[in-house]
């Protein structure tokens, strides 16, 4: 029963991660709705194997992997800053494709999980929101490792199960736009993280 209760804390720890919108919400609705739902929602799988990781880090206290976050958070963040910028200028020049080879979805959907997964790792923060949240729930693994495993697998559960509602709801208001309203879309989302990679490259002066 414990354990039971432990993995839906994770769970919900893993919808309150996934759920406030910034870059990797923009980049994860952008891929749904320019590539459908399926890419959409492996995207979302990048992000919630960053939370996994990150979740596990936190729960587990690795203190080593913290400290090196930390110690290097600047070259991080200068990556992270670069990186969304690269994805911005893709995602605002890219060219809609309205009618995609199976081979092109998988493409995009492996390009998606990996640029996703990233974006989410090069934020090393994350792991303080976890230990934030955590305290929160009262969750600990408490040096065992089945205990890890819960949250681990509860906070990777409910980032996918957030992703997945996303991809869903996008995966159907793709199907009533036209290719106009795609490349507005994916205009938008360019300059929307543009903008974020020029605040976090700001943020470091």
């Amino acid at each position: 029963m414990m354990d039971f209760i432990l993995f839906i804390k994770s769970l919900l720890i893993g919808v309150t991660i996934a759920a406030p919108v910034g870059p990797v919400g923009i980049l994860c609705i952008q891929r749904t709705l320019a590539y459908g739902r399926w890419t959409g929602f492996v995207s979302g799988l990048g992000a919630a194997a960053a939370d996994a990781l990150y979740g596990l880090v936190a729960v587990m206290g690795v203190s080593v992997v913290s400290v090196f976050l930390l110690d290097h958070q600047y070259w991080i963040q200068l990556w992270s800053g670069i990186f969304l910028f690269l994805l911005g200028w893709k995602t605002y020049t890219s060219k809609v494709e309205t009618f995609m080879t199976d081979q092109s979805k998988t493409t995009s959907s492996l390009k998606g999980f990996l640029s996703v997964f990233l974006v989410t790792l090069t934020n090393p923060m994350t792991i303080f929101a976890f230990i934030a949240i955590f305290g929160v729930f009262r969750v600990t693994a408490s040096g065992d490792s089945l205990s890890a495993l819960l949250v681990v697998s509860g906070v990777f559960c409910g980032s996918a199960l957030w992703w997945g509602l996303i991809a869903m709801v996008g995966g159907w208001l793709s199907s009533w736009m036209e290719p106009d309203s795609l490349r507005v879309i994916n205009r938008v989302s360019g300059i929307i993280m543009t903008i974020f990679s020029a605040y976090f490259l700001i943020d470091l002066i």
